[in-house]
C-alpha cells in the first residue's frame, strides 16, 4: 500500500487571476485527508492508461529532481516552485480550468494493494507496511461544480459551490508520477492550447521527457494481434487471447513487465509458423519489446476474459482456464459451428 511521507495542496483560481501558494504540507494526521491522499495516489499508481517515459538530457526538471531528493530543497519550498511554473503556464491556455495542484512523496509498499472503495481501517493498517520504492507525484485535480444548501430564517436557500475537488477513485487527466530510484515516468496528460500551440504541458514542457504507449495501449494491440492470427490459421481465437491475457499476468508477476514477442511465442509455442506471423505483426504494429506493468495493472487487465457468441450468450471466466483442458472447451463442427463445454464444475449460482 502506500505510506505518505508528505503531501502539498496549491490553489489556482484563473477567472479572478488568483493563486494560493501553501506554506507547510497537508496535514497527514487528519483521517479524511489522509485517506483521499492515498486513494488519489493508489489510482494514479494504478492506472493502466498511464504512458511511460524517460528523462530527455535537456529536462531541468530532472535536475531540481535529484537536488531534491539529495536533500537540497525542502519539500514545500520545491512544491511551490512546481506550482508556481504550472500557474504561469497553464494561465495562457486557451481554455482556462480551475484546477488544484497536488504534490506528494510517497513509498508504494509490496504488500496487496487495497481495493479503493476499502474502509479506512484497511488503508491505516496498509499505511504502516513494509517498505517499497520511493515515488514522487504532481496531479492537476479539476474543481468541481456543486451545489449545496444553506439553512437559515425563515427560507433554506440552494448555493453554488466551485471548490469541490475530484472524488478520490475519479480518473484525472493530468499527473505524473516519477520512480526516484531509476527516474522511470508514468503520466498521462490532455492537448492544451498553450498560444497558438496544441502541446501536453507535462511530457512536453515540464518533464521533458519520451513518451511511449500505456500498458492498456500494448495489451489490448497484443489482444487483438493474437485474435486476427488465431483466426486466420483456423485456431479458437477466444482459446488464444484467454492464454495471452495468462502470459501477460505471469510475466508482469515475475518481472513487472510485458514482452509482446514473447507472449506470442508462449501462446503458439506449437506453431513455429502461427509465431513468425505474430512477431512480424508486433512489429508492424511497432509495439515496443517490452513495456513496464506493474502487477496489481495487470491482474486487473489480464485476469478474466469475456466472450460473447452471436446467439447473445455471454460468458466471462478466468484467463488461465483457456490453457486447462476439461474447464472450458471448444469444438468446431463440420458446419463451422462452435460447441462450448464447461466442466469440471461442482457449483453453479445466479449472479
Amino acid at each position: 500500500m502506500l505510506k505518505v511521507s508528505q503531501a502539498i495542496l496549491h490553489v489556482f483560481d484563473f477567472e479572478e487571476g488568483s493563486r494560493y501558494f501553501s506554506e507547510r504540507p497537508l496535514d497527514l494526521e487528519a483521517r479524511a485527508t489522509k485517506s483521499y491522499v492515498q486513494r488519489r495516489l493508489r489510482k494514479i499508481v494504478a492506472n493502466p492508461e498511464s504512458n511511460h517515459g524517460e528523462f530527455t538530457q535537456d529536462s531541468g526538471f530532472a535536475g531540481e529532481l535529484e537536488h531534491y531528493l539529495m536533500g537540497g530543497t525542502e519539500f514545500a519550498e520545491f512544491s511551490v516552485r512546481i506550482a508556481d511554473w504550472f500557474w504561469n503556464e497553464l494561465r495562457r491556455a486557451e481554455d482556462l480550468e480551475q484546477v488544484d495542484l497536488l504534490a506528494a512523496d510517497f513509498i508504494d509498499t509490496d504488500a496487496a494493494p487495497v481495493d479503493a472503495a476499502a474502509s479506512d481501517a484497511e488503508f491505516d493498517a496498509a499505511f504502516d507496511g513494509p517498505a517499497g520504492k520511493r515515488f514522487f507525484a504532481i496531479a492537476l485535480l479539476p474543481r468541481k461544480q456543486s451545489f449545496v444548501h444553506e439553512v437559515g430564517g425563515s427560507a433554506n436557500e440552494i448555493l453554488r459551490m466551485d471548490t469541490t475537488l475530484p472524488n478520490p477513485t475519479a480518473k484525472i487527466d493530468t499527473y505524473a508520477l516519477i520512480d526516484c530510484d531509476s527516474f522511470a515516468i508514468d503520466f498521462h496528460d490532455k492537448e492544451r492550447t498553450i498560444g497558438t500551440e496544441s502541446v501536453q504541458v507535462l511530457p512536453d514542457k515540464f518533464l521533458q521527457c519520451s513518451a511511449a504507449a500505456s500498458t492498456r495501449e500494448v495489451f489490448d494491440e497484443v489482444s487483438v494481434i493474437v485474435s486476427d492470427v488465431a483466426e486466420e490459421y483456423g485456431l479458437t481465437p477466444a482459446v488464444e487471447v484467454g492464454r495471452a491475457k495468462a502470459v501477460v499476468a505471469q510475466q508482469a508477476d515475475r518481472d513487472e513487465v510485458v514482452q509482446p514477442a514473447e507472449v506470442g511465442r508462449v501462446v503458439f509455442e506449437d506453431r513455429p509458423d502461427v509465431q513468425e506471423v505474430f512477431e512480424e505483426r508486433v512489429r508492424e504494429a511497432k509495439l515496443p519489446e517490452e513495456a513496464p506493468v506493474r502487477r496489481g495493472v495487470a491482474n486487473r487487465l489480464a485476469k478474466n476474459h469475456k466472450i460473447k457468441t452471436d446467439t447473445g450468450i455471454e460468458i466471462t471466466f478466468p484467463s488461465d482456464l483457456a490453457d486447462k483442458p476439461g474447464y472450458l472447451d471448444f469444438a468446431t463442427g463440420a458446419d463451422g459451428t462452435i460447441t462450448i463445454s464447461i466442466g469440471n464444475v461442482a457449483h453453479i449460482e445466479n449472479k
